[in-house]
């Protein structure tokens, strides 16, 4: 079991135990997969920094995600050199609420990154996100290939979340959830909700996969509900034991494993 650290002084409450892996050869390799090797992004969100002009090759700004990097490139991003990262970091965080999902916020608000501090010296980043008000369970990485993975819609990743409410949960409504729901963005359907076992009636758990933006708080909304409160309490296998909010930890290399095999 890890032993906890002061939340005032050290956030990260268990050992790494990841460890040096070979530098990927990048002779060859499309612009994007490499970005993500630097632990920037995932590669699909690799490809978008790329169109959007934020990385350059040897000076020059390539928009071609495919571009076929050569031996001696130097790459930037947004004008600072990177390089694949030769330690890959799995992390996996409790946010608590009012902290942004992102590594760097324009707005000079709290993200998940400032949580982690210099605690952990290579690059990383969310893989997918919460909102700003929505607590529980986050993973960071800089492993561009397993966070694609984890984000494709395809590959069905599922999620708890449990949500309490303004008022009960009206059966009906209940049904209605299961069912499935036709939002503004297109029908949306759940594998599971139900009330939470000894909670009161305006708690309601939820199990989904889908990615879709504030998907959880809008179904709710749609049914004429306010979301008081929201908390990730599962995510690909994984669960808060253990784990305090505003807390992270790495996670173990049976649990790596155990991500790869889930995707």
């Amino acid at each position: 079991m890890a032993k906890f650290t002061k939340r005032e002084t050290f956030r990260n409450i268990s050992k790494s135990k990841e460890g040096k892996i070979e530098k990927p050869e990048v002779v060859g390799m499309r612009l994007n997969k490499y970005v993500a090797h630097c632990g920037i992004c995932s590669r699909r969100q690799a490809a978008e920094y790329i169109k959007e002009g934020l990385v350059a090759v040897n000076g020059k700004i390539i928009l071609q995600p495919g571009y076929q990097i050569k031996k001696g490139d130097k790459v930037t991003y947004q004008g600072k050199p990177i390089q694949p990262e030769e330690k890959l970091i799995y992390l996996l965080m409790n946010k608590p609420r009012n902290v942004i999902t992102t590594v760097k916020d324009e707005r000079g608000r709290r993200t998940v990154i400032d949580i982690i501090g210099d605690k952990v010296k290579e690059r990383i980043f969310p893989v997918g996100r919460l909102d700003k008000d929505t607590t529980g369970l986050l993973l960071l990485t800089n492993d561009g290939h397993l966070a694609d993975k984890l984000m494709h819609p395809r590959n069905n990743v599922t999620k708890f979340y449990e949500a309490e409410l303004d008022r009960p949960f009206d059966k009906k409504d209940l049904e209605k959830m299961r069912k499935g729901l036709v939002l503004e963005d297109g029908p949306i359907n759940i594998d599971g909700a139900d009330y939470v076992k000894g909670k009161p009636k305006n708690v309601v758990g939820v199990e989904i996969h889908s990615g879709r933006n504030r998907i959880v708080r809008r179904m709710f909304e749609h049914l004429g509900y306010k979301v008081k409160r929201l908390d990730r309490v599962y995510l690909a296998g994984l669960t808060k034991k253990d784990l305090p909010r505003g807390y992270f930890r790495h996670l173990s290399e049976r649990e790596v494993i155990m991500l790869k095999h889930f995707v």
